[in-house]
């Protein structure tokens, strides 16, 4: 096997690379030259994207079998970096803030690991280098382009991975069965009436009380039309109306997020959030405009794959580094997109760095966000090890 020594070293000097030069959207053309580049004299076989700075490597096993694909997410974030580090952002508010870096980092080297065992591999490796994770479809756009056929046959299972700051001590993975992330949509609403003096509602077609009902009336019809251990979460985040006190406005409109954890859910709340909306601007003799836009699905997270992961890190590291997930996490990921088609999993790592407080440390995302680098072998590792297993097992 390559040295790990040597390895360590290259991908801590990559993260830190690029770390440095840290590109938003699906346009990362400084980020996807550095890939190349590390990945240069490898025995890949390798493609960039059309439509997006991605980088597709596929690695072919010494015998034929299945494949397995491996992402990590490339973008950062619009933020300002207030660190401090050596490494620090060079690009005015613009950080990684949610540890791609580290994802990229930890990719290239399964990389290299795989490459060196690759007498061991009876099958085919993929390894998905996606842009655009922050809001972009990045994963979407490259199942479109034919990551899943990148190798010539259909992915049997896939893996991505997310470094977080506060969630787990540095070194510890975590993963569950089931839902993982939630499924995300969005509600936009606007109530259309007819303005008026606000001492003569009679001779208006007032939009805001009717507006407001609908806020109101979503919440309570979720509570009666979804399963209650299928959890959904509506929030107006904005609410927008009027311009003085005593004058009815012409209009009122307001934005949701929509969070759910499985597609019977996503479909439910989809049928009652509008139907209440439409049926209470009927009910008010005012016109709505309405749009509901589906932006990802939940991931889920199969037994199978989750059983390698826990023998992987446990073989690996030792059973206290591995915890299971008790509740799937809040927020939304594009690697659901794969997992949508392919089955797999989604595993957590833990990057504190030893001289913050766990409890207290800034979250992903935060301006002074921290991750430590002693855990990017780990993963490579992790990374590396449930191909192998994957593989060895359903060619043995």
């Amino acid at each position: 096997m390559k040295s790990l020594t040597a390895v360590e070293e290259s991908i801590i000097e990559l993260r830190h690379a690029i770390h440095r030069r840290p590109e938003t959207g699906l346009e990362l053309p400084e980020t996807q030259r550095r890939i190349l580049e590390a990945l240069d004299g490898l025995p890949l076989e390798i493609t960039a994207g059309e439509g997006l700075s991605s980088v597709v490597a596929v690695l072919r096993g010494s015998r034929p079998g299945p494949t397995v694909l491996l992402r990590a997410d490339m973008d950062a974030l619009p933020v300002a970096e207030r660190t401090g580090l050596p490494f620090a952002s060079e690009i005015e508010g613009v950080m990684h803030a949610c540890g791609h870096d580290t994802h990229v980092a930890m990719l290239v080297g399964a990389a290299k690991l795989l490459s060196a065992r690759r007498d061991e591999i009876h099958g085919d490796v993929v390894f998905m280098f996606q842009p655009g994770e922050e809001g972009w479809w990045g994963a979407r756009l490259m199942i479109e382009e034919g990551v899943l056929e990148a190798s010539g046959r259909e992915v049997a299972v896939a893996y991505g991975m997310h470094v977080y700051s506060g969630l787990l001590p540095a070194g510890t993975f975590a993963t569950r069965v089931g839902a993982q992330t939630s499924a995300s949509a969005r509600l936009k609403v606007r109530v259309i009436g007819r303005g008026g003096h606000g001492s003569r509602p009679h001779l208006s077609a007032d939009p805001l009380p009717a507006a407001c009902e609908m806020v109101l009336a979503m919440q309570t019809a979720l509570t009666r039309t979804v399963d209650i251990f299928d959890p959904a979460v509506v929030t107006v985040g904005h609410f927008q109306a009027g311009t003085k006190r005593n004058v009815i406005p012409d209009a009122a409109e307001f934005d949701a997020t929509i969070r759910s954890y499985s597609a019977q859910a996503a479909d439910k709340i989809e049928e009652v959030v509008t139907r209440v909306c439409r049926g209470i601007a009927a009910a008010h003799g005012l016109e709505i405009e309405l749009e509901y836009y589906r932006e990802y699905p939940a991931m889920i997270g199969t037994r199978e794959s989750y059983e390698v992961v826990q023998d992987v890190v446990t073989e690996l590291f030792g059973a206290e580094r591995f915890v299971e997930l008790e509740h799937p996490m809040y927020g939304s990921e594009d690697f659901a997109f794969v997992l949508e088609k392919v089955r797999g999993n989604f595993i957590v790592l833990g990057a504190c760095p030893p001289e913050n407080d766990l409890s207290s440390a800034p979250t992903n995302h935060s301006a002074t966000v921290e991750f430590d680098d002693r855990v990017l072998i780990d993963g490579a590792l992790v990374y590396a090890e449930v191909a192998l297993r994957h593989l060895r097992e359903v060619s043995a």
